[in-house]
């Protein structure tokens, strides 16, 4: 077997890997659920590598990711459900639909009215496939087809953007601050009672809150997340650097001492 830039070729690579009497014991054993976890992981890579604008680790996870497409398609075509070009025809034909200002006669003007076409012609979509599977019109609620797997802040986003296409929103940002310091008081106050389960809940309320605020400042809550992760590990980066410079340990700093050399490195930032 050689590499290629063909792409039956990494099918021909699946099937082998897949085979239960020559291929990899791994892969084998794999199912659709416990290949989620990676199919989600890889996604992931491939955005760090485009906020680091690295474009060789961008064609590597790339290509993990189509294997992780490859993969499912693989464990479906051997129950007999569908294979990938399956996948590849379904993905054209809808794409082909949702463009018909590029594929067709319609016309867009402008980046919201493709979008609009967009989401017009996906629920359009969705009343067929639950036409053709014979389910009732929509026997689902108003949010339920917001994915229960998406990351909670993404989630959470998605489902106050959702609700406030039916004026379920606050008109301003200002009203938000107010309530994030009413969860915040409620929090203080479950957390003098001690009650594990209500102190959850009312942490979860805070960071909803919080999502919310972001959302009506046009700030998207994973991505400052993510942000601010990468932030505190390069100050958490700079504070151990300071101190091997020192010959010492993190487990030999005091916090005082660590906070000092975070302000430092806070300082160096903004230098």
């Amino acid at each position: 077997m050689t590499p290629s830039k063909d792409i039956s070729r990494l099918l021909e690579i699946m099937a082998a890997l897949r085979d239960k009497e020559t291929g990899c014991p791994w892969d084998v054993e794999q199912d659709f659920a416990s290949i989620i976890p990676y199919t989600i992981e890889e996604a992931y890579e491939v955005r760090d590598a485009v906020e680091r604008n690295d474009m060789y680790d961008l064609r590597e996870e790339l290509g993990d990711l189509l294997l992780q497409v490859v993969f499912h398609a693989r464990m479906a075509e051997e129950i007999g459900e569908f294979n990938f070009s399956d996948v590849v025809e379904a993905i054209t034909t809808k794409m082909i639909r949702r463009h018909p200002h590029v594929f067709g006669d319609d016309e867009a003007r402008s980046a919201g009215m493709a979008k609009g076409m967009w989401e017009r012609i996906k629920t359009e979509e969705k009343a067929e496939r639950r036409a053709a599977r014979g389910v009732d019109d929509d026997p689902k609620g108003f949010l339920d087809d917001i994915a229960l797997a998406l990351p909670a802040l993404t989630r959470a986003l998605k489902l106050q953007k959702k609700a406030a296409q039916v004026g379920f929103d606050w008109g301003e940002p200002a009203p938000i601050l107010d309530k994030i310091e009413e969860e915040i008081a409620e929090l203080r106050a479950e957390m003098k009672r001690g009650d594990t389960d209500r102190i959850t809940d009312e942490f979860g309320d805070l960071l909803f809150a919080v999502v919310n605020l972001g959302r009506h400042l046009n700030v998207d809550p994973e991505e400052a997340l993510i942000r601010t992760n990468r932030k505190f590990t390069t100050r958490f980066h700079a504070i151990e650097r300071a101190l091997a410079n020192d010959n010492r340990s993190l487990e030999s700093a005091s916090l005082d001492e660590m906070e000092a050399l975070w302000q430092k490195a806070k300082e160096t930032e903004r230098s």
